[in-house]
Order: C-alpha cells, then structure tokens, then sequence
C-alpha cells in the first residue's frame, strides 16, 4: 500500500535522487521552488495555480494561461472585472455556463454523476464546493448572515475537520444532483441580487468578516470576495466539463 502524508513539511528542501517516483502524486501543496531535472517519464501531469512555469528551460506560463483563456474565454471576464458592469457581465456568462453543463450533466445515470474521475471531485461535490464557496465569501463576508452555512457545503480539501464540524457541515452526506441544486441555487440567486445592485462605492467596503475563521486574519473588501467567487466558478466549470466529457465517454 502506497504511503500517504498530510500536512507535513518533512520534504521541505529535500533532495530525491535516483529513485522510482512512477504514480507520485502531490496534491494541494505548496511547490514554490520545486525543481525536477534530469527525470523521464511519459504522462506527466500538473494542474495548479502557477505564477511561472518553466518546461526544459522554455517558460511556458504564458502559453498556457493564454491556452485556457482561448478554450474558456469566461476567465478573462471574471479575472478582469472591474466594474459593477464587469461582474455583472461575468455573472451572466458564469450562469448561462452551468444551466448548459447541468443540462448535459442531467443525460447522465444519476449515479455517474457522483463518481470521480482520476480522484477528483464529482460534479455533485463540485456543486456542493461552489455552494460552500458562495456561502463563505458572499453569506458570511460580504453579507455577515447569521447562518451563512449550509450543511451540504464542501469546503477547500485542507480545511482542519473540526473546523467543518464548527460550521455545521455534513461532509458524509449523499445528496441527489437536485438536493443539492436546491441551496446552490438559492446561493446563485444572492450572487444574481448583490451584481444586480452593485456599486463602485459597494465594490470598495471593506467587509466586517472574513470568510472563515481559518482564512488569514486581513482586510476583505467587496470586490475581491466577487472576484473570488467568479473564478472559483470558472475553474471549477473548466475542471467539471473535462470531467464530465470522460464520464460520457464511458456511459
């Protein structure tokens, strides 16, 4: 059986020499720095949030953020609003992009629609995710609900359990695609209602809350918590469809 670490920094400036690495996978780490030279292989996967990426010396990080823009061209608007027309506008495209992708997800067993493919997220924990996302940044910062959480919500993979347990979430729970809808879709509705009235003077409150208590203690200000929820919702759009394509695939 494979061995499996979390939360360690015990491979902090390690140096790995000829050894077999074949199946390793790295998952939600911090890799600024990290280096892999003279190494061979074939399928050689990474997906991250990189600032500069580096292909036998050839920097390819603007090929790439310029690839996925060209294949999902949402990015750019939610990555560059601005103004209150800017997230309205991104909104808009975000909606009309998950009433399609639920639409063509909905072709699908229910059953397949809770499978992972090569251990990511379902589409219907990718639905809980974005819930949680939307009831972090938009319930609990910018609006300061008194329950801002739902119970279905799903929280980034390396939120501590027992500050779930403190949020009141359920992550064993085993929802249908519709039972979560239901407070997704409310959530949705907020986002719809806070663009609609959007301000300059709005975009620049500095909100009375963070997010959660493990998000770092700093200044939240409105327009940042929007842009967060529109590009966890592009992302996560851009990682549901490439999924959802191999889930109809093998149906």
């Amino acid at each position: 059986m494979a061995a499996e670490y979390a939360q360690s920094d015990q491979f902090r400036g390690a140096r790995i020499h000829l050894s077999d690495l074949a199946g390793l996978e790295i998952r939600d780490c911090g890799v600024s720095g990290l280096k892999i030279v003279d190494c061979y292989g074939s399928d050689v996967y990474l997906g991250g949030d990189f600032e500069r990426l580096v292909v036998n010396d050839v920097d390819v990080s603007a090929y790439v953020e310029a690839e996925l823009d060209r294949r999902h061209p949402t990015r750019v608007l939610a990555r560059e609003a601005a103004s209150p027309d800017d997230y309205r506008a991104a909104w808009a495209a975000i909606e009309a992009l998950w009433a399609a992708t639920l639409d063509r997800a909905r072709l699908l067993p229910e059953a397949t629609l809770h499978e992972q493919v090569n251990g990511e997220w379902s589409l219907v924990e990718t639905q809980r995710h974005l819930l949680f996302a939307g009831d972090a940044w938009l319930g609990n910062a910018v609006l300061e609900e008194a329950a801002p959480y739902h119970p279905l919500g799903f929280p980034y993979s390396g939120m501590p359990p027992d500050e779930t347990a403190k949020l009141g979430l359920t992550l064993e729970a085993t929802p249908t695609l519709d039972e979560a809808l239901v407070p997704r879709f409310a959530r949705m509705a907020t986002m719809r209602r806070i663009v609609d009235e959007l301000t300059e003077a709005e975009l620049d409150r500095v909100c009375g809350r963070k997010p959660a208590d493990p998000y770092p203690d700093q200044e939240y200000v409105v327009r940042r918590c929007l842009k967060v929820v529109l590009q966890e919702e592009v992302e996560h759009h851009r990682y549901a469809v490439r999924d959802l394509a191999v889930l109809e695939a093998g149906a």
